[in-house]
């Protein structure tokens, strides 16, 4: 009787001895990449279909008529939304798999993005964020996830950077763009137009995803190779046992602390400019264009930097905080961001602070599949999500109290300086070996490790 290639793979998997095959990445295949990319794509429409208001801010500002505390009420309903939907989506993406779930959370926001083209005052486009917000959490829960399903372990951090440059590329493709479309169609017509990506994405994902063990492209010796990492169990843990361990926390503190840098960069640095140094909505595109493709080069740096660093030897602890601590340095530039007159100057500092950010942040994904199974990898991947989102929330209504109260982005620089070094500082404190969990029975029961 002829073998399926499913049938080979998992007679190939019985096979496998538990120290790991003896394969070679060259000799494994490259289909995972394939999936890789899928990723990168949804992260870009991600991130164009939420960098859309930040770019018409200054002129929706006037359309519209809302203030700075309204502008930050309405991304703070983003931030709120997203930080509720991480924890939804990631338990979700667990449950129902990765294909379904990551599918349902871009149809969300697919139908959000849209639904900003319908809103004429600034509730409703808080309304629309809110929902935007929810739908757009799934991605970076169910992409980690993925990423865990088809990499092994060494190759995680260069996949991860690789799929999050696409934030970048997203922020680069928006403001090029976003302005063309809304001067010669209307700024109604931008909404449209990203939220229509997102919905040709999902028929290309539910073509082209399947798990490994259940996709007929793949080869056996890839398939090994991807499995090529000791054995974990397959069974559903609980949600809240997980909040019980210092790496749960580590990785919630980690992204409480930094993620926010980055959303103040995407909703208010079009505004900064627009107001700093007076460019226009079409003179925005080119200074973007530059910050994001300096910050697409540091997200990839960061997972290739782990890689390298691993491969000659290091510990993995050792390489991943020696990666993050280089880009926390990196980012300490910017605090003087707000007092350079010199429009390229800014830029330069800017750009670099975006490219720490990035290589910091494929780093603190792959924190989630280092130290956890990959049954909990999207539940954990949600959870820091969520914190996150709510040091998200905090920094978006703070923004628009202290720009309408001094009118003076220093003091938001400063923050921004200073958040990596703490995170960073705060990770060491709660996890200083990157201590992988153990997730047996007794203890998602207990659950008490901290």
């Amino acid at each position: 009787m002829e073998m399926t290639p499913n049938s080979k793979r998992d007679a190939t998997a019985a096979s496998m001895p538990s120290s790991g095959p003896e394969i070679t990445k060259k000799s494994a295949g490259h289909y995972r990449w394939t999936i890789c990319a899928l990723l990168f794509f949804a992260t870009t429409i991600n991130y164009i279909d939420r960098q859309v208001l930040g770019l018409l801010a200054p002129l929706l500002q006037t359309k519209i008529g809302w203030n700075e505390l309204q502008y930050g009420e309405i991304v703070t309903a983003f931030q709120v939304a997203y930080a509720i939907g991480l924890l939804v989506m990631g338990r979700l993406i667990d449950r129902v798999g990765t294909r379904i779930g990551y599918a349902v959370a871009i149809g969300i926001w697919s139908l959000s993005a849209m639904a900003h083209a319908l809103v004429h005052s600034a509730l409703g486009f808080g309304i629309a964020r809110f929902a935007l917000g929810f739908g757009e959490s799934g991605n970076f829960p169910a992409a980690i996830k993925t990423i865990a399903e088809w990499f092994p372990k060494k190759e995680r951090a260069l996949a991860t950077g690789i799929f999050n440059s696409g934030t970048n590329i997203g922020a680069t493709v928006a403001p090029l763009a976003v302005p063309w479309i809304a001067i010669h169609l209307g700024w109604r017509f931008a909404f449209l137009f990203t939220g229509l990506f997102s919905a040709i994405w999902i028929v290309c994902w539910l073509m082209v995803y399947r798990k490994p063990h259940e996709h007929p492209k793949l080869s056996p010796e890839e398939f090994q190779y991807i499995h090529s990492d000791p054995a974990e169990a397959t069974s559903k843990i609980a949600w809240w046992p997980l909040l019980g361990y210092r790496q749960t926390w580590a990785l919630i503190l980690g992204k409480f602390l930094t993620d926010p840098i980055w959303w103040f960069f995407l909703f208010w640095l079009p505004k900064f400019f627009s107001s700093e140094h007076h460019l226009s909505l079409t003179g925005l595109g080119l200074p973007l264009v530059v910050i994001y493709n300096a910050a697409t080069v540091g997200s990839i740096f960061g997972g290739w930097l782990a890689a390298r660093l691993i491969k000659a030897g290091w510990t993995l602890n050792g390489a991943r905080k020696t990666t993050m601590l280089v880009c926390a340095l990196a980012v300490v530039p910017i605090m003087t961001a707000a007092n350079i007159q010199n429009l390229w100057g800014a830029v330069a500092l800017i750009s670099l602070a975006t490219a720490a950010h990035q290589g910091w942040s494929a780093n603190m994904f792959t924190l989630a599949s280092d130290m956890f199974p990959k049954r909990a990898v999207g539940s954990v991947v949600g959870i820091g999500g969520f914190g996150g989102a709510i040091g998200g929330a905090l920094i978006s209504a703070f923004t628009g109290f202290v720009l309408q109260l001094t009118h003076s982005y220093l003091p938001l620089f400063i923050i921004a300086g200073s958040a990596y070094l703490i995170a960073l500082l705060v990770i060491q404190l709660l996890s200083p070996r990157l201590q992988p969990v153990s997730l047996d029975l007794r203890e998602e029961v207990a659950g008490l490790h901290i």
